[in-house]
């Protein structure tokens, strides 16, 4: 009987298992604006063939704004592949002329609520689905908000409502479902825990 590698590794032994698929050949099959699709002809572990498709994505970063007064800063807006509104952090892709992740989060956190941050903290790297898509979220902690009187102005096809908000606030909006994408769900996540290092 073969043996898979989940029941090796519940016997506990240590062995090395290689999972590399070597890629044999790659198709463009659409270059837009935001992401790219590519079709791969891979060779599996076993020397047998696969077809993937990936979704390419320069990256992007997302912010959890908080308030002097302990309030996180949230954004409403239509996202047109859920076809409705939903309650998210504040977030956008990496630009070609960006130095780094932090650099486009300031940029992303004013264009969008019109605050900048007195300090910045690196939170995590992410890949929120590595089944197809290649895309790296880096989400930031940004404290001591202060609004811009003439913020950076924000994308043309972009239409946002800032909102302020309190954790009970924000777990309602949750709970009804218009908090729903992962990004901002970990933020709740991370909110909660938050509060509950200050008890």
């Amino acid at each position: 009987m073969v043996e898979t590698s989940a029941e090796r590794t519940r016997k506990g032994e240590m062995r090395v298992m290689e999972f590399e698929e070597k890629t044999l050949t790659t198709e463009v099959i659409f270059d837009g604006v935001l992401v790219h699709l590519e079709r791969e002809e891979v060779e599996l572990p076993n020397g047998k063939t696969a077809i993937r498709e990936i979704i390419r994505h320069p990256g992007a970063v997302a912010i959890i704004p908080f308030t002097k007064d302990g309030e996180m800063i949230l954004v409403r807006q239509f996202r047109k592949p859920l076809d409705r509104t939903i309650v998210e952090i504040p977030a956008g892709k990496l630009d070609a002329e960006d130095a780094d992740g932090l650099t486009a989060a300031k940029r992303e956190l004013e264009e969008e609520t019109h605050y900048q941050a007195e300090s910045w903290e690196e939170l995590v790297t992410m890949y929120p689905t590595p089944a197809y898509l290649d895309e790296k979220f880096t989400i930031y902690v940004a404290e001591g908000l202060t609004e811009v009187a003439e913020p950076l102005a924000g994308d043309d096809d972009e239409f946002v409502e800032v909102l302020t908000c309190t954790y009970e606030e924000a777990m309602a909006l949750q709970q009804s479902g218009e908090i729903c994408d992962a990004k901002t769900l970990y933020a709740m996540l991370y909110w909660k825990n938050r509060l509950a290092e200050k008890e």
